[in-house]
């Protein structure tokens, strides 16, 4: 396949997207007709609707135009088939090939991709239903109640995520196995708070980290060691490892198994791998983390598609790009009316900014356009309480993607005033994304509302473990088509090395100037 990875800025697409800023004024066109076509399928039936983005029939012909000429199904292509993506790090990109094979048979050093992945996924299958069973258990015989994840950044965003989004789905449906709670952050009022909350000699802890020697992850580890002899226990009876195959974790005495992941899985995107295979089989179950890989499974099979307007994450992609690189917009808001989302955002905030959070192209040239835009969000109805007010008045326009649900989790509700709790919070959302469009006159400055705010709105049914799938592989891949067109490389981060390097040289003493004043003031 013959690849050509340009600048954005040097494609003619580009040149004709700049043309056609300022075509739609969403006060004036938004209506029931566009509401109704300006809709794609998705997977696992969510549907992404984008009538209130600012694009129209000759700007969406010049966003497949520009898709054809970047190449960027072709890229994903190359991507999931394993040409070596990562470009800053030698390394293919494969965290599509643990939620099912789109193409040829990827090899490396001897062995078949899909199905190392997936004897990881068997082999936590196997142990989570020893664990449920009670055929692997504490001390005493007891069975493991909870399950605590270790780690940071995506060892924790993204599996926190994913849990929280289902917590109460599996109770509701009688999935839920084991609670789970995570420990993440250094600070050791983290793990001390987590500890505090469970049982000890009933939790089981899975530390992740897929070199072994991740500072915070450890530091964590020790912290919770220490827990558990303190109360009379043997850590290594309580203790499961996700990492490499070549990390000192890897086939280690000190824990009952070990499940791996490589260097071609990054953090950010390992929620389908064993990373948070391990964590959300334990806690529902491996047929729920089944179907939650098969919604994101589908997914990516609809990222496939060459048109844009069949292909969900590429079309939002590329509006995303028209709002960064011709309206000038500077961020993304990802509101999602929906409490199991929670930590969604936040998930998203990583994947996002650290993926395309660049200056540099794949070639480390200098790019002169803006990359990826600041990503933040809160829950509806949470967040109109909050940032809103700026999201409405203030004087950046700040894209918004909704999330919604037409049916809760828990199956619970209660009538108010003539309406349920849920149709309330559907109702919020559909004025919301009126409101922001379309605004409203009035004499009184301080109420007026320009209108003019774009978003689009991804909704369905319920939030299932399938639903999540697709939703988390649709940002995913949102975001990598995003990197293509910036010609960026989304999977590498050596922005959070800099940080780590001068942390070591505060520790080991080694500092100087402006850094051994501000360690002072800290009392390292």
């Amino acid at each position: 396949m013959n690849i050509a990875w340009e600048n954005f800025d040097s494609l003619d697409a580009y040149k004709k997207l700049l043309s056609l800023k300022g075509q739609v004024n969403l006060q004036k066109d938004l209506n029931s007709q566009r509401v109704a076509s300006y809709s794609v399928p998705m997977a696992s039936g969510l549907v992404y609707n984008y009538a209130s983005k600012q694009v129209n029939a000759q700007i969406l012909k010049v966003l497949q135009e520009l898709s054809d000429e970047a190449q960027l199904t072709e890229k994903f292509q190359s991507l999931y088939e394993g040409e070596v993506i990562n470009t800053g790090e030698n390394r293919k990109v494969l965290h599509h090939l643990v939620r099912g094979q789109l193409g040829k048979d990827v090899t490396y050093e001897g062995k078949n991709g899909f199905a190392f992945y997936k004897a990881q996924e068997d082999a936590i299958a196997s142990f989570a239903d020893k664990v449920h069973s009670g055929s692997v258990a504490n001390a005493k015989g007891e069975k493991f109640t909870t399950v605590v994840q270790i780690g940071i950044g995506g060892s924790d965003l993204g599996p926190r995520a994913m849990y929280l989004a289902l917590e109460e789905w599996a109770v509701k449906n009688n999935s839920m196995k084991m609670k789970a709670k995570f420990i993440s952050n250094v600070d050791p009022d983290d793990a001390s708070a987590v500890m505090a909350s469970v049982d000890p000699a009933k939790s089981l802890f899975v530390l992740v980290s897929k070199s072994g020697t991740t500072q915070e992850t450890l530091a964590n580890e020790l912290f919770v060691k220490d827990f558990l002899k303190k109360e009379g226990l043997n850590p290594s009876q309580h203790m499961v490892a996700v990492t490499s195959e070549t990390s000192p974790l890897a086939n280690n005495p000190e824990y009952l198994a070990s499940f791996y992941i490589d260097d071609f899985i990054g953090g950010r995107f390992s929620s389908t791998s064993a990373v948070g295979g391990a964590v959300l089989s334990l806690a529902f179950g491996p047929k729920v983390f089944a179907s939650f890989l098969e919604g994101a499974h589908e997914a990516d099979k609809t990222a496939k598609n060459t048109d844009i307007v069949k292909n969900p994450a590429l079309l939002d992609a590329l509006i995303g790009v028209y709002e960064r690189n011709v309206q000038g917009y500077p961020s993304t808001a990802v509101l999602p009316y929906s409490q199991a989302l929670s930590r969604f955002p936040a998930h998203l905030q990583q994947a996002d900014m650290e993926s395309n959070g660049k200056q540099v192209n794949r070639f480390g040239k200098p790019v002169d356009y803006a990359t990826g835009p600041v990503i933040f969000g809160e829950p509806g109805t949470n967040g109109q309480h909050s940032f809103y007010q700026l999201l409405h008045q203030g004087t950046d326009v700040i894209p918004l993607q909704f999330i919604g649900f037409t049916s809760n989790q828990s199956g619970k509700d209660v009538d108010v005033e003539g309406s349920t709790s849920q149709t309330k919070l559907c109702a919020n959302l559909a004025a919301q994304i009126v409101a922001f469009a379309q605004g409203t006159s009035d004499a009184n400055p301080n109420k007026n509302f320009p209108g003019g705010r774009p978003s689009s709105l991804i909704y369905g049914k319920q939030l299932t473990p399938q639903a999540l799938g697709t939703l988390l592989a649709h940002f995913e891949n949102k975001i990598m088509f995003q990197g293509f067109v910036w010609n960026v490389n989304s999977f590498d981060q050596e922005g959070v090395q800099l940080g780590k390097k001068l942390t070591k040289k505060v520790l080991s003493g080694d500092m100087d100037g402006a850094l051994k004043s501000y360690a002072a003031l800290l009392g390292v």
